[in-house]
Order: structure tokens, then C-alpha cells, then sequence
């Protein structure tokens, strides 16, 4: 029987996919898979993958016919999972040694439905310690009562699907799956559904996950259009807590990180092309007036100026454009 399935997306991640490879290496148990899964990469990563499948206990290489992201990368990677326990990692991070045992080993001492734990960010030859935005560690908590507050930072900001372990029994009710296609922000509607909709969780204080900040391919250094899957994600945040039975206590929440995460964007718009950010503009002003207006004003009343500012100006150049076409 798999006690734990890996999964591993890739994406033209030559450079980086030995480390990674090496760090599973030092992590396998017979007991263990890995689902490596090539979503259609275009350089050397999918030799470097076939080398894995012969040489690393427990791989399975999955191949995409077409890029399909990273949100549906994982998806095939759940799909093919055999085991009891799912955890995930990126093509161009790596792991400390011995380190699912020990990930392993404390959800089952718990019991409960999944894990959060923290990492190393590491960005050039700098290191920095990130940790789960809760306090309690090492206890079984209900995961709806970490969402709040609003306006303090909370397990739901800390998104990171490959910072954790999570039971089988979230697979079968449909909680482990991510948003179909989107390719950035996809861990955000995972988190929030996560949390709104399973029983249990518990934060735990291992560091093992090594995560790579700051590469050239990845998406959160290019700005391109698929950069504004953002809207698309946040969207999903805020249908799909408007429809909770506490959407009065949980939208506050959810529309104050959409806010904060559009503002950001908006802040660095000039590493966009011009058209791109041109699409942000009008995508932020529609995303606006789709939001819960009377959560929306006091969430934008309560931030400070320079954010509420940015998100102000995109609404009064919308509605500005739409009565000149009037």
C-alpha cells in the first residue's frame, strides 16, 4: 500500500530539476511514489525526468501533450495518486533530508485532515524562515476558525500548497483539487475552500521545504497576461464564500485580500506591457464593481491611502470611460 504520494509538477525547469530530484532522492521509503509530471516542458527537463523514472524509488513520470499550468499539473498528479497521504512539491524547490518522514509521521500522530507547516525561502544565496500566520502548533484545530481576523494576516494567506500534508478523505470529497487552467493565484481558492470546508487541521513547526524565490521563468518575475489569472482566482474566493453560510463574517476577509493582492498589482504595473496593463486596469475596474459594494467600501475605508488610492483612481477612470461612451 502508498502511504504517500508526491507530486511534482515541471515546467522547463532544467536548471533547477537535479536539485529537486536529488532532494527526493534523500527522501524516498518503500512505501512512497512520486508523480513527476512534465506539463509539456520545451527544454532539457524531460530527459532529465526519464533519468528520474529509472533511477528514483517509487517515480512515475506523467507527460502533458499541452501546457496546461500548474493548477492542472497538480490536478493530473491527484488524479494518479495512490496514496493515504498527498503532499506536493515545485519542479525548481528542494527538500531537506528525511524530511516526509517527518511530515508523515506528524499527521498521523494528529489525525487530522491536513497539515500546514513552514519553510525556507531562499532567494540567491540569502535565506529567510517563513512560518504559518497561526499561533497554536502541535494541536487539532477547526481550519473555518483560522480564516479571520480581516485585518491581520491568517492561515489563508499563507497559500502554499507544498507547505503541508493532506489525507486521502479530502480527495474524495472534492476539497484537493485546484481551479482547472488557472496559472497563477491557484493556491488561493485551494486554501480558502480548504479551510472553509475540512474538519480538522493543525500547524506544525518543520522546515524542510526549501522554496526557490526569485527565477527567471517563473510567473510571479514574468509579467505577462497570465499573470492576471489573479482575478480569475479572487473571483472564485468571493462566489464561493458570498455562497457559505457565514458570508457576512467571512467576505470581509476575502474581499480585503483581493483588494491588498489588485493593489499590489496595480503598484507594479509598469513591468507589464502596455497592453497587459491595460487589461489589469479594466479587469480590476469590472472585479470592483463586482464585489460586494457595501464589504468593498468599508474594506477599502480601512486601508491606508496609498492602496485605497490605486484601487479609487481604477474605479473613477472606469466609470469616467463608460460615461463618455454613454
Amino acid at each position: 500500500m502508498v502511504k504517500l504520494s508526491v507530486i511534482v509538477p515541471f515546467y522547463n525547469v532544467q536548471q533547477y530539476a537535479p536539485d529537486t530530484l536529488k532532494s527526493l532522492r534523500a527522501n524516498t521509503r518503500e512505501d512512497f511514489e512520486f508523480i513527476l509530471v512534465d506539463d509539456c516542458s520545451t527544454d532539457g527537463t524531460p530527459d532529465i525526468l526519464a533519468r528520474a523514472e529509472r533511477e528514483l524509488p517509487g517515480a512515475v513520470v506523467v507527460r502533458h501533450e499541452q501546457n496546461g499550468g500548474l493548477a492542472t499539473a497538480r490536478n493530473t498528479g491527484i488524479d494518479r495518486a495512490r496514496g493515504e497521504y498527498l503532499t506536493f512539491l515545485d519542479g525548481d524547490d528542494w527538500l531537506a533530508p528525511g524530511y516526509f518522514p517527518q511530515l508523515l509521521a506528524a499527521i498521523e500522530e494528529l489525525g487530522c485532515d491536513f497539515v500546514r507547516t513552514d519553510h525556507v525561502q531562499c532567494t540567491g544565496r540569502a535565506r529567510s524562515i517563513h512560518r504559518v500566520p497561526h499561533g497554536r502548533r502541535w494541536a487539532v484545530l477547526n481550519p473555518r476558525e483560522a480564516i479571520l481576523p480581516a485585518d491581520r494576516s491568517t492561515s489563508v494567506d499563507y497559500a502554499y500548497a507544498w507547505a503541508g500534508v493532506y489525507h486521502r478523505r479530502l480527495v474524495d470529497r472534492g476539497l484537493l483539487h485546484f481551479t482547472h487552467g488557472l496559472r497563477t493565484a491557484e493556491d488561493r481558492p485551494w486554501i480558502w475552500k480548504l479551510h472553509r470546508e475540512a474538519e480538522s487541521f493543525a500547524v506544525v513547526g518543520l522546515l524542510g521545504v526549501h522554496y526557490r524565490r526569485g527565477v527567471a521563468s517563473s510567473l510571479t518575475q514574468i509579467g505577462d497576461v497570465r499573470q492576471l489569472d489573479f482575478i480569475r482566482a479572487f473571483d472564485r474566493v468571493i462566489e464561493e464564500t458570498a455562497a457559505d453560510a457565514e458570508a457576512d463574517k467571512l467576505l470581509p476577509k476575502a474581499v480585503r485580500t483581493y483588494c491588498a493582492i489588485m493593489a499590489h498589482h496595480l503598484g507594479h504595473i509598469e513591468r507589464f506591457e502596455p497592453a497587459v496593463a491595460r487589461k489589469l486596469r479594466s479587469l480590476s475596474a469590472a472585479a470592483l464593481k463586482r464585489m460586494p459594494q457595501d464589504v468593498l467600501a468599508e474594506v477599502m475605508d480601512s486601508m491606508d491611502a496609498k492602496r485605497a488610492g490605486r484601487l479609487r483612481r481604477v474605479r473613477r477612470r472606469a466609470v469616467g470611460a463608460r460615461t463618455v461612451a454613454a
